[in-house]
């Protein structure tokens, strides 16, 4: 009797051993399909410093962008002065998304201005110098960004390495302007 208890007991040992690959390997496969679905999804985490808003979304998904998801993140980054709306640039909410990631994914974008309609911009261009007549905020191509918990200096540096458009660097407002024209720094 003690020899088949032992017998069983090996036997149990070795077939948990022989499993233990073969779990791991399902584990790693599982994982290796958890890391391709995070890579074939880009989200992006807002807060409006003027309207208070935030926004946690996934735009892209499977090699095509979310259309309700921009629709969302259009609102978000209306022109908060007078509500108007319009497409923001899909080609930036991927510079974003890049600059992002190079600080982790929980990182929130603080936004200090989206889109600006004509009369917003000439607005604050009357009373601006660091206001350009035709910004490119009002394409909605350009955004101006922080991220708190994060050197601004930084988050410069990051998005200067991505060559996607130009950046400026505000330190005295605490912003960084991010835009997809040409390739420019001030």
């Amino acid at each position: 009797m003690n020899q088949r208890r032992s017998f069983l007991k090996s036997s149990v040992v070795m077939a948990s051993a022989l499993g233990l690959p073969a779990l791991s390997r399902a584990a790693d496969v599982t994982a290796a399909a958890a890391a391709t679905a995070a890579e074939n999804e880009r989200t992006l985490r807002f807060y409006n410093t003027h309207t208070g808003e935030s926004l946690r979304t996934i735009f892209w998904a499977e090699g095509q962008f979310i259309p309700d998801a921009l629709q969302d993140i259009n609102k978000l980054l209306r022109d908060h002065r007078n509500n108007q709306i319009a497409q923001i640039d899909p080609q930036l909410l991927l510079l974003l998304d890049k600059v992002s990631a190079q600080f982790g994914s929980q990182n929130v974008l603080h936004v200090i201005s989206g889109y600006r309609s004509p009369a917003t911009n000439a607005m604050l261009h009357e009373h601006s110098n660091g206001v350009a007549k035709h910004s490119m905020h009002m394409e909605g191509r350009a955004i101006d960004i922080r991220m708190p918990g994060q050197d601004l200096a930084h988050l410069r540096k990051a998005a200067m390495s991505l060559r996607g458009g130009g950046v400026g660097y505000y330190p005295d407002s605490q912003f960084v302007h991010m835009d997809t024209g040409r390739v420019r720094y001030w």
